[in-house]
């Protein structure tokens, strides 16, 4: 959600390798057959992606900073995306979320800056779920229906398109002007006299109003400018609750303060008034969850979601993101999707889940297509990045979900990480290209970039709210190194540096080729392990593995170390020769990233060996012939 929000990991992972593993002879283990689509999603933030002012004022105005719209993404800029290796595109930040920019001749209404993060608002914040950010628009009036026609030239570039969803919270002031006739607001029918009521859209502590958080460490709204509705005052009686579970009726500064905690129908004592899934239905298809829920009541705000999600796949949105996905009970979503893979079977549902315990309930029982692999994938990769971790506790992450792998969408960055070029993460944007291989290629899941990943974008703006290191999600801002890929909108990378380009040009070799060979759709084995404890100067800066599917064989080898070669023969285990069905003889091996090296795998003795020297960050991509 954001740099302050109570990021929910109730697993530490530190454990799942040990240094004995490295020591000894390793059986190798060989995944079963399985042939699933591959995927790249390209993540962009939508107001950011088309703008070219280049002032960068913290806080400054929509006039001073500028903003970008819908119509930026021309035919050629998906083009561009598309060909990068793209299939499906993220527009984050499309729902009506609160801004400070005053559109009230347009009938919405002004929104406090108290409650409000940055000046451009959080996307997670959202307004209207029936309309879009009003920012994004040529012509206000007409935002939907240009929002209507991206979804058309996406789709003509051969995109499929996300927007988000953010079903734990909506905005303080929900307030939507665009709903169709009929749809009750959130909150509207509710009854404040109640703490709680199951048909309640919100949680309420009946006797109390809110207040304002303390600001801290010299945090003012809007910087300190003066706003005629900054008077430390929001009005809302009965205080609610906020969203990320604060009952107090004046939340902290680090609380989400300017969102209310949606209420599905549980509780505050933590009972469920509605009726639980079977564990059962973990097995069963999306057709037999729709069936369960089709005659049971459910609480009100199931319903609303629900029915907003429908209301955006009949616009043609192809699928969504949700945010904070954990918080909202299983059962919600195994009712919600149910309902959206009965209208689209091909809907792409993606969910923020932070909780490995919790991942097969969410995929199996909620019916999510995909999640994060932040806490064992991401934050793994991201310490070996940074030089303090070691290439060795990956392959027990990958055994540990291979019975899941393709359900956990890999990522080095996304809205709410660092970018890899930051200096409070690796300093170097080419540290991300070992990352990425190693993300792109270990599994059948589906493979998330973000906007200006693939130019080196360092995130080192000070917009306004947050910490830079991120790229802002909450301010208006121009964003460098993407911007000089427009190229005056262009988007022809005609500004880019000779070292930006280089990393576009990785980037889209990656993606093409992940999605291009089917050996990326199919089997894995893990030969790290195995060359850990047999093969001379192979060490924990290396990371190597294979992949395989009818007669495309491919080996994988990647060098993590940013200063030094790595020169070793690597080995082939017996069980993977006998897989792929080798003979005790020679085949050529080439790479098929910048088809600059081949090289001889040598077979005796039922092992292959193949020389292998690695510069700095260097990855190779071996197909054996």
């Amino acid at each position: 959600m954001n740099a302050l929000k109570v990021i929910i990991m109730t697993m530490v992972f530190c454990t799942f390798a040990c240094e004995e593993e490295k020591k000894g002879k390793q059986a190798v283990a060989v995944q079963p057959k399985v042939k699933k689509e591959k995927y790249v999603v390209y993540q962009v933030f939508t107001r950011l992606f088309g703008n070219t002012n280049t002032t960068n004022k913290p806080w400054g105005t929509i006039e001073e900073n500028g903003v970008g719209k819908f119509n930026d993404f021309t035919d050629k800029a998906l083009q561009e995306i598309k060909e990068l290796g793209v299939t499906h595109i993220w527009y984050t930040g499309v729902p009506h979320h609160n801004v400070i920019t005053d559109y009230t001749e347009y009938g919405i209404g002004n929104d406090d800056p108290e409650v409000v993060k940055g000046r451009a608002g959080s996307p997670y914040a959202v307004k209207d779920y029936y309309n879009v950010n009003p920012d994004l628009a040529e012509n206000v009036e007409n935002r939907l229906t240009e929002f209507k026609a991206l979804i058309e030239r996406s789709h003509k570039a051969g995109l499929k398109v996300i927007i988000d969803i953010v079903p734990n919270h909506v905005a303080r002031n929900y307030k939507s002007i665009s709903s169709p006739d009929g749809v009750k607001d959130f909150g509207e029918t509710d009854d404040t006299s109640l703490t709680y009521h199951v048909n309640n859209n919100f949680y309420y502590n009946p006797k109390d109003s809110f207040k304002l958080p303390k600001w801290e460490h010299n945090y003012l709204p809007l910087g300190g400018e003066k706003h005629p509705l900054v008077d430390g005052f929001f009005d809302e009686s009965p205080a609610k609750w906020t969203g990320n579970g604060s009952r107090a009726s004046q939340p902290n500064m680090g609380d989400w303060y300017e969102t209310v905690k949606v209420n599905y129908g549980i509780s505050p004592e933590g009972n469920k008034d509605f009726d639980e899934l079977p564990d059962r239905f973990k097995n069963e298809n999306y057709k037999a969850h729709y069936e369960f829920w089709k005659n049971k009541n459910v609480p009100n705000s199931w319903v609303k979601f629900k029915d907003i999600a429908l209301y955006w796949l009949e616009m043609g949105v192809d699928g969504f993101r949700y945010d904070m996905a954990e918080m909202v009970p299983v059962e919600f979503w195994s009712y919600m999707n149910s309902h959206i893979k009965m209208k689209n079977p091909d809907a792409f549902l993606l969910a923020e889940v932070y909780n490995p315990s919790l991942y097969r309930d969410y995929i199996k029982k909620g019916k999510m297509d995909y999640l994060y692999d932040k806490v064992q994938l991401y934050d793994t990769i991201k310490h070996i990045m940074q030089g303090h971790g070691k290439t060795d506790n990956l392959p027990a992450i990958l055994e540990d979900l291979k019975d899941i792998e393709h359900h956990m969408l890999h990522f080095l960055e996304n809205h709410d990480e660092q970018r890899i070029a930051s200096p409070d993460f690796a300093g170097n944007a080419d540290k991300g290209k070992p990352a990425m291989v190693v993300s792109a290629t270990t599994t059948t899941a589906p493979t998330m970039i973000y906007f200006g990943q693939e130019v080196g974008e360092d995130g080192s703006e000070d917009a306004g709210f947050g910490d830079p290191t991120r790229t802002t999600i909450f301010d208006y801002a121009g964003v460098p190194a993407h911007q000089r890929w427009m190229n005056n909108m262009q988007f022809d990378g005609g500004q880019l540096s000779n070292k930006e380009k280089d990393l576009r040009d990785f980037y889209k070799r990656l993606l093409n080729l992940s999605l291009k060979n089917a050996a990326f759709k199919g089997n894995y084995a893990d030969i790290h392990a195995f060359n850990r404890a047999e093969t001379n100067d192979y060490s924990d800066k290396v990371y190597a593995f294979v992949r395989w599917e009818g007669s495309e064989r491919v080996i994988v080898v990647s060098n993590f170390d940013s200063n030094n070669k790595q020169s070793f023969q690597l080995k082939i285990p017996s069980e993977i020769v006998k897989t792929w069905g080798l003979k005790n003889e020679s085949y050529r091996v080439v790479d098929q990233l910048y088809d600059d090296f081949s090289a001889t795998l040598e077979v005796h003795n039922n092992i292959g060996v193949v020389p292998i020297t690695l510069s700095p960050l260097e990855s190779l991509i071996l197909s054996v012939k």
